[in-house]
Parts: structure tokens; sequence; C-alpha cells
């Protein structure tokens, strides 16, 4: 997720789908090229412990954590973080929570990744380079509500990262696709795009990436919408999952009047494919 002075003009190297993309067939519509590693369709009633977390190993008080970076209004709880119906929810309520370093936030949130809660000795609980990941989601609405679904590396450093989607609540047309690099986050650089949908986002849309040593290219609803083709800069290291919804922060700004809680961000699956 990015920290406010990524709002700078992105750096637009890119192929747009709809004039110079080349056919691309889905994973799972070809088996003879792909196979699935990792899939979550949260069944049952509780979440997948061999495949998640439910906090960021930064800022983390043994229970929960957020991001401080983007000043961000939330704190991470597993008690928001729910299995029902076959969907992973995230929820948002308005809710002083107390959290880090005495401080009170305002909301409390729910989280997910595949990484690890802790130092570099605690495994990961899934990470993978290269390949095809792809959630099936459907978004929340209302100012201050951030849903995310990106990837970082294994080595609990911050960059480089690969967002695969974000939604800012009071936007819901548009989906931003970016990634980032850099040498620490004060010096983070982004290259990306915004696809903006014809109406808005609340009903049930994939979000995908197929990240590939020369290319990384963005997918909403199986249609590429943006490709990054610096393969300088393409990430060469293993990277796990986080699925977040964030509240507040330099990016999204608060909440407002307007705004619905509880609100909640529903994942009906997680695939990740690699090429044979």
């Amino acid at each position: 997720m990015r920290n406010s002075h990524i709002l700078a003009v992105s750096l637009f190297f890119c192929l747009i789908s709809s004039s110079l993309a080349q056919t691309f067939i889905h994973p799972s519509k070809d088996p003879n090229n792909w196979q699935p590693i990792f899939e979550d369709q949260f069944v049952g009633a509780s979440l997948e412990t061999r495949n998640w977390v439910t906090c960021h190993w930064w800022n983390w008080d043994g229970k929960g954590c957020t991001i401080l970076t983007n000043n961000e209004l939330e704190w991470y709880l597993p008690e928001n973080v729910t299995v029902r119906g076959g969907n992973l929810i995230l929820t948002a309520e308005k809710e002083k929570t107390p959290g880090i370093n005495g401080r009170t936030f305002d909301y409390r949130s729910g989280m997910v990744s595949s990484g690890r809660m802790g130092n570099l000795g605690v495994p990961t609980k899934f990470a993978f380079q290269y390949g095809y990941v792809e959630m099936r989601a459907q978004i929340p609405i209302g100012k201050g509500l951030w849903p995310a679904f990106w990837l970082l590396p294994v080595t609990n450093k911050p960059l480089p990262e690969i967002d695969v989607m974000e939604v800012l609540g009071d936007n819901p047309n548009t989906v931003y696709t970016n990634f980032q690099h850099g040498t620490s986050p004060t010096d983070k650089r982004t290259i990306g795009s915004s696809w903006r949908s014809p109406k808005p986002l609340e009903g049930w849309h994939t979000y995908a990436v197929n990240w590939q040593p020369d290319a990384i290219t963005w997918y909403i609803d199986g249609v590429e919408r943006f490709r990054m083709t610096q393969s300088e800069l393409v990430p060469n290291e293993p990277m796990h999952l986080v699925i977040n919804l964030a509240v507040g922060g330099d990016w999204a700004g608060a909440p407002d009047e307007s705004t619905p809680f509880p609100s909640s961000f529903l994942i009906d699956y997680v695939k990740v494919w690699q090429h044979k």
C-alpha cells in the first residue's frame, strides 16, 4: 500500500490492453502450461491458519498492528477477520481501540497476510516467485475506506511491492494498479496506472497479476488493464500475499458522517498458479 508521497505522478511504462495486449489464456483453462500452487476458497467457519496470519510483522504488539507511516486510523485485530458463507470477511468498525505505544485508534479493522508476524525466524505461511495470482472480491463503499490486495518480499523489507488492486471507498469506480520500488520507504517510486469502470465496483469482481521475470501484467475481470515491461525492475525474490481493509490514512482521507460502519471487504477466493 502506498504512502502519501506516492501521490506524485506515476511513471507510465506500460502497454494498454485495449490496443496492444497479447492474447492471454487464463491459467485455469491452460493446465498444460500452468499448475495451481495455492488456493483458499474460505470454506468452513474459521480462517485457515496454515495459509494466513492476521497482522503485518511491523507495528505489531503481539496481537494487533497498523501502518503508522501511512497515518492510518485503524488498528488491525484478529477479531475483525471472519470466515462465513464461503467468504473471508474483513470488517472495519468505528470503535476506539488501544494499540501500539499507548495510542488509541478511532477504528478497528481486519487484514490477513500469508507472510509472518515477527522476525525472520518465524516461518512464512506461503510465498512464491513468479506466477499468476487472482482474488475474487467485493469491495466496501464509503469515504475513508481503503481495501487493497498486494505482494511484499518475504525478507521483511517494505520494497519492492506489487499492488494487485487498491480502491478508495469514495471513488468506487476506480481501481489503482501499481508497482513500487526504491531504496527505502522515504525513497519510494511508483510505476502504475488506474482503470475506471463505467459503474461502481460494488459486486463481485476478479483482480489479478501475472508476475513474470520480464513483465508484470494486471487484470480486472480477466481483461488486461496495465502492463509494466521494465524487466530490470521486476522483483526476482519470493513474495507473500496481503489483503486488508484500511481506514483513513494520508491517501484515503478520514471517514465522515456518510461512511457506513461496520463495513466489510469480502473475498471469495485467492488462487495462485505457476508455469510448469
